[in-house]
């Protein structure tokens, strides 16, 4: 595609305000067709986002006609970098020069020169005097990082580079570099003599002489465009000069303000501390380094200048603030706020799920109050998409399990669309990968393991269902599971004589449970049976065997040290053994094996994990792709693809201190950041260009988002830098109402999406309620009537002809979270044991209960105390060595007592009695009552006899006396006391049992229709003294103080049903005495509460001894 002898060459340089401006204009340079119509046309563009949207623009213009729809066809839209490679010839994967091959160029050099007196610095950092495998598994991540810096120099400034091949150790301006920095220009030239070519930085003469001299030197079309960069280097204007020699180039840029590009002065300083500053607006003086040092360089190439007219913005304060930016006027007459100018939004939340939350109200308020604007006229921008892109999915997408018919918020409605994830959230396969190589650098905890299994290629492979990596879940808990696959990874940390809690031995224990049981506590060898794998489960745990194997395998095999060639096969293989996708998902493979050729090499240099994890993290990491953007949902993506492409609605998410800009810290290496020159990168200069393209760039509403408090504390948070400067130039441009200013229009979330002030007209910022949600308006009116008893009618009971014994008794023990599980479905957070990644080095108090429960169980079924405890420290769930002996002596010592205590009452052999009630309202009352021995009920239990252990008893005690009115049952629990080391409680069955067992079921049947105000102890506090004779006042004192305080609990002094969570969940947060006193009664006890707790425990007081 030599240059068109027919177009006029030269450079010509568009600029405008707003893109969009531009791109009309570009169409018009793209509708006069090229001599041959074949010849593309070339539209390098700054992102993917960008590339998209201006070619949906430009399809608005190309090839339209009447009544036909345009087409924008056989137009590139390369970037910049890569129209600047193809215009050197210099894009050859086998370049020694290029991204991929220089960092093993860099290894190569480094390895052959470590321990090199002009290397120390680099030689220290990796411990080549050492025997350090940190440190010296930092060699590929330091050729990366090195060589990054090599070509950051070679692309920002080749000067340098070039004084470097000539032996001068300066920065490219004739200053010499500081002593530290020294060993660079060393290693470079080390680099390129063992490269034996020059540098692109030393080719980049010569190129552009050539390219100046012979157009035809080059396969570019005699057109080239450049659309919508902020920041180009030296050695790409350079080259794009040099093509308008005989081309037409043509450089599209967008100015915040055609005022400033009118005043800037090309040439000036070179280096940018010494700079000269033209702005007069402030957020042009701060945020608009990029453009203006653009323009300053682009002006010294003496181009054909266009300057765009602007377009009239609206009159409101976002539209004034951009007035004031355009003109480049820091002071002048401002424009009168109206009361409800919404047009620049800032929103000060709790969090980042609150964030998120917030920006959902604020979108969907827009689009109610504004019919014409839809979901793709808004772009959301963030620092951190990663961050944010799950928050983003749980607002947004669908409620899971809500019926049809049932409210739904209508922003769970909108189409979303997250533009830039990275690869390993998209593919699940490489998700596996990067989980794969993220295990072989860890100690393989064990929720980590059973987190891969639930992977869903995983998942394939082995056939695991929902159901059955629940019971996987479940023998990591049973077996002791706690890190590590074998004593191997163990014998790392100097632990390799300890298998207990790893997956091996764990792998033994359920396999040895498919063949026995752990009856009498038997185990083979180090080995004690699983006691839960049935018949059914033996499959499963083959499976599970196989995976535990397969993956043992695989982390065996990414360690240690050994070429490259071998670390990717294994990674291939592993990728076969572990993986399997639906054949419409073979694409994830394939990109998976993509990936790991992308990186494969012939290289024969040594790698360790952490090589070729940087290796590969460029591939996992997020790419922007077109189709990502302009999809017509609303588009959710970080400030640089869609930078500067104007919106109807343009939201700042997550604008925290801190999270933006860029960290401030520079990398101490980096000559650039010492002391940069005008034009080159910078993190920190860039954000705030972006920042400020976002502001220029919104047409009708800019909504800026951040944490503003913190989520668990409230303490204040400042937003980030550039937030608070908007603040202050909004100031200076709009007078705001009643003498307020910018920082008062900014609106201060509450915490909770339920609370009442989301639903106040005018609340928080909209003369309508702020929330959408109809599920949390209802909470909101339940919590401002919550301590009002007819706010909420008690559901039904449930229709059912059978009441099971266990459940009267569990649900009378604790009826609020009875009914919470059985009635509404429901469990909470803390009601599932989580698996442990840490060896346990002692026992929290239900830990101890645990084991202490298994030994005191065996021994009272006859096994000798010795054998359970020597079982038990096969189970795995002890602290390790002497912290375990010392532990289990401690915890025997407790069951000790407690079998004596229960010696006299075990001479009659236990028996199990099968019960069956009819009760008066024609369900019948069923279950079975073990520990029966002769005709005493005998119950010995490792805790602290309590209000739970002797209800139970009593209401079995009610149910034997029931159904065998010939016998005379008496029970008997034994504990552990408060102070004593045992406790006994013995109960006589009362004259008439059923009409105490009728009462009992009836205070059930209330627990089933809503939640009761009778925790149990508390209510044994109560009943207590009124059984006896005692007022209610005195009652009432005593049940109080039962209660307590959460802050109690957490001391470790009482205030547990306080603190419980199914309390908190019924009665709110603090749990107060005075609110179960809220419904009221008629009788003997004024309260509902009362008459519930004498309901409960007066009969069983009466018929009760306690010593």
């Amino acid at each position: 595609m030599a240059a068109s002898t027919t177009t006029a060459s030269g450079l010509r340089v568009h600029v405008a305000e707003r893109t969009d401006v531009l791109v009309g204009a570009l169409a018009d340079v793209l509708t006069a067709a090229p001599a041959d119509p074949f010849t593309p046309d070339v539209v390098a563009v700054p992102t993917r986002g960008v590339e998209r949207w201006v070619a949906q623009r430009l399809s608005h213009r190309l090839g339209t006609g009447p009544g036909a729809d345009g087409i924008c066809a056989n137009v590139l839209f390369p970037s910049p970098r890569r129209l600047v490679s193809d215009a050197l010839a210099s894009a050859a994967a086998d370049d020694p020069w290029s991204p991929e091959q220089l960092p093993w160029r860099v290894l190569a050099t480094i390895d052959a020169h470590l321990g090199a007196d002009w290397l120390r610095t680099v030689s220290r950092y990796l411990g080549a005097d050492e025997s350090d495998e940190v440190r010296r598994s930092r060699r590929f991540r330091v050729a990366q990082r090195v060589a990054r810096l090599f070509r950051a120099y070679d692309v920002q400034r080749p000067a340098m580079l070039r004084a470097w091949a000539q032996g001068r150790d300066d920065d490219g301006l004739g200053a010499l570099l500081p002593d530290d920095l020294r060993w660079q220009p060393h290693l470079w030239r080390e680099v390129r003599d063992a490269v034996g070519m020059p540098a692109p930085a030393e080719r980049l003469e010569e190129a552009v002489a050539r390219l100046r001299a012979d157009p035809s030197s080059v396969d570019l079309p005699g057109r080239l465009s450049v659309f919508g960069a902020t920041a180009l280097p030296d050695g790409h204007l350079r080259v794009l000069d040099a093509l308008a020699e005989h081309r037409e180039v043509h450089l599209w840029l967008p100015q915040p303000s055609l005022a400033l590009w009118d005043r800037v002065t090309p040439g000036g300083s070179t280096r940018r501390s010494q700079a000269r500053r033209d702005a007069r607006h402030p957020l042009l003086a701060s945020m608009a380094g990029d453009a203006t040092e653009l323009a300053t360089r682009v002006l010294q190439l003496d181009p054909t200048t266009t300057v765009l007219p602007s377009q009239p913005r609206p009159s409101t304060a976002l539209g004034a603030l951009q007035d004031r930016i355009a003109d480049d006027r820091s002071d002048g007459p401002t424009h009168e706020a109206a009361r409800h100018d919404r047009s620049l939004q800032v929103h000060s939340c709790h969090g980042r799920s609150r964030q998120v939350e917030v920006l959902r109200e604020v979108v969907v308020g827009l689009l109610a109050d504004d019919d014409t604007l839809e979901p793709r006229d808004v772009i959301v921008m963030c620092p951190d998409v990663e961050a944010f892109a799950p928050l983003v999915e749980a607002a947004f997408g669908p409620t899971a399990g809500v019926d049809d018919g049932a409210p739904e918020h209508p922003g769970r409605t909108l189409r979303v669309r997250i533009a830039d994830r990275a690869p390993r959230i998209a593919n699940p396969v490489l998700a596996v990968v990067a989980t794969l190589l993220e295990l072989a650098d860890s100690r393989v905890g064990a929720s980590a393991v059973v987190d891969l299994a639930g992977q869903a290629p995983v998942r394939r492979r082995f056939g695991f269902d929902d159901e059955e990596l629940d019971r996987v879940r479940a023998w990591a808990l049973e077996s002791g599971v706690r890190w590590g696959e074998d004593v191997s990874r163990r014998e790392r940390y100097q632990l390799g004589s300890l298998a207990q809690g790893t997956w091996a031995t764990a792998l033994d224990r359920l396999l040895l449970g498919v063949a026995m049981a752990e009856e009498d506590q038997r185990f083979v060898g180090t080995v004690l049976p699983v006691d839960d794998v049935g018949s059914t489960d033996v499959d499963l745990v083959g499976r599970l065997a196989e995976f535990v194997e397969r993956l043992s395998a695989t982390l065996r095999e990414l360690d240690g040290a050994r070429p490259a060639q071998g670390w990717f096969d294994t990674l291939d293989r592993a990728v076969r053994l572990l993986t399997d996708v639906r054949p419409a998902d073979r694409w994830q493979q394939a990109e998976a094996a993509r990936a790991l050729d992308a990186v494969r090499t012939s290289e024969g240099a040594t790698l360790r994990l952490a090589d070729v994890v940087a290796l590969l993290e460029p591939h996992l990491a997020g790419r922007p792709t077109r189709s990502g953007f302009r999809t017509g949902a609303l588009t959710v993506c970080s400030l640089a693809p869609m930078r500067a492409v104007p919106h109807r609605v343009v939201a700042l998410l997550g604008m925290d201190d801190g999270a933006f800009p860029r960290g401030s810290g520079r990398d101490g290496d980096d000559i650039l950041a010492r002391d940069p020159l005008v034009g080159e990168r910078d993190a920190r200069q860039e954000d705030r260009q972006l920042f400020l393209d976002a502001v220029t760039s919104a047409q009708q509403h800019l909504v800026v988002v951040y944490s503003g408090a913190d989520e668990r504390t409230g303490a204040a948070r400042p937003p980030a830098v550039p937030v608070g400067e908007l603040l202050d130039a909004l100031d200076a441009a709009v007078t705001w109402p009643d003498e307020e200013n910018a920082r008062d229009q900014v609106v201060h979330h509450p915490l909770q999406t339920v609370d009442e002030r989301n639903f106040v007209p005018g609340g928080l910022g909209r003369s309508e309620p702020f929330s959408f949600d109809v599920l949390d308006l209802a909470a909101a009116l339940t919590r401002r009537g919550a301590h009002a008893p007819d706010d909420t009618e008690p559901l039904a009971p449930p229709e059912t002809d059978q009441l099971d014994l266990d459940d009267l008794a569990s649900t009378l023990e604790h009826p609020v979270r009875a009914f919470v599980r059985q009635r509404l479905g429901a469990t909470l957070p803390g009601d599932e044991p989580q698996l442990e990644d840490r060896l346990p080095l002692e026992l929290d108090g239900l830990d101890r209960w645990a084991i202490g429960d298994r030994l005191l169980q065996a021994a009272l079924d006859g096994i000798d105390l010795d054998a359970a405890a020597a079982a038990e420290r096969r189970r795995g769930h002890m602290p390790p060595a002497t912290l375990g002996s010392a532990t289990l002596h401690q915890i025997t010592a407790q069951v000790e007592p407690l079998l004596a205590a229960s010696h006299s009452y075990l001479q009659e052999p236990a028996e199990s009695i099968d019960v069956t009630i009819a009760l008066d309202d024609g369900r019948t009352l069923t279950g079975t009552v073990n520990g029966v021995r002769g005709d005493v009920l005998v119950r010995t239990v490792f805790s602290r006899l309590g209000a739970k252990h002797r209800l139970r008893a009593w209401v079995q005690l009610l149910a034997l006396a029931t159904a065998f009115p010939d016998r005379t049952f008496t029970a008997v629990t034994i504990g552990r006391g408060q102070v004593s080391a045992s406790r006994i409680a013995r109960l006589t069955a009362p004259e008439h049992p059923l009409e105490i067992l009728h009462r009992l079921v009836a205070i059930h049947d209330e627990a089933m229709c809503g939640p009761l105000p009778l925790p149990l102890a508390t209510g044994l506090a109560y009943a207590h003294p009124r059984t006896g004779g005692g007022d209610e006042a005195d009652a009432l004192a005593s049940a109080r103080k039962e209660l307590g305080h959460a802050d109690d609990a957490a001391n470790g002094r009482g205030g547990f049903e306080a603190a419980d969570d199914y309390h908190l969940l019924a009665f709110g947060d603090p749990v107060t005495f005075d609110r179960l006193l809220v419904e009221k009664a008629t009788g003997s006890e004024s309260t509902r509460f009362g008459a519930l707790s004498m309901g409960l425990w007066s009969d069983l007081i009466a018929h009760e001894e306690v010593g």
